[in-house]
């Protein structure tokens, strides 16, 4: 006895099973490619843009950061700082790292707003445009601080005298670009899109 198929016997082999679900091939979408050319302009806008940022964060750190209050202890101009006055160089940094943070994240979020031009390309810019108001947040700001804390006539010993509060670590300019690239990622990662909204802008 030959074996059965299941299949009434007046249908050939070659004929498709009626019962059967076609499986449709699943089109193939294709990758969004970067644009390069058309972003380049824009980018060196946003670039120069954020760069500028660093001199209200540099007179803004100057109004908050704390002075060290110090004691001249002999002729040479010796200075020694009064008790617990120490603990401003750390507050110093601190203040910084929080207002270039604060900085960072607005330049991420607001890059990320300008919706028919993101991707890469911004991407690095806003990141350059951060790293150069960092350097300019640091080096501005312990100049506005020196000369809102410049001292005119020399000291006697025994006076106490408010030392211009400084910045006594360079690593400090790397946050706003950090906190930047970390807010644009998130929003990339939450947007989900392939072409991040490109073209529903």
């Amino acid at each position: 006895m030959g074996e059965t198929t299941g299949k009434p016997a007046h249908l050939s082999s070659s004929v498709p099973d009626p019962w059967s679900v076609p499986v449709l091939p699943r089109p193939r979408r294709p990758y969004p490619k970067v644009v390069v050319k058309a972003d380049l302009l824009p980018a060196v806008s946003v670039l120069s843009t954020a760069g500028l940022l660093g001199f209200p964060l540099a007179w803004l750190w100057a109004r908050l950061a704390p002075p060290q209050r110090m004691r001249v202890i002999n002729d040479q101009g010796g200075l020694a700082p009064l008790e617990l006055e120490s603990w401003h160089r750390f507050d110093d940094l601190a203040v910084y790292g929080f207002l270039a943070l604060g900085a960072g994240l607005l330049i991420g979020i607001v890059t990320w707003l300008l919706r028919e031009r993101r991707g890469p390309v911004v991407l690095i810019a806003a990141t350059g445009g951060a790293t150069l108001a960092g350097w300019l947040g640091t080096t501005m700001g312990v100049a506005f601080a020196n000369g809102r804390y410049e001292i005119g006539a020399a000291p006697a010993v025994g006076d106490v005298i408010a030392k211009a509060p400084q910045i006594e670590s360079t690593w400090i300019m790397l946050a706003a670009p950090l906190m930047t690239t970390l807010a644009y990622t998130l929003l990339t990662a939450w947007n989900g899109r392939e072409d991040l909204g490109r073209r529903l802008g």
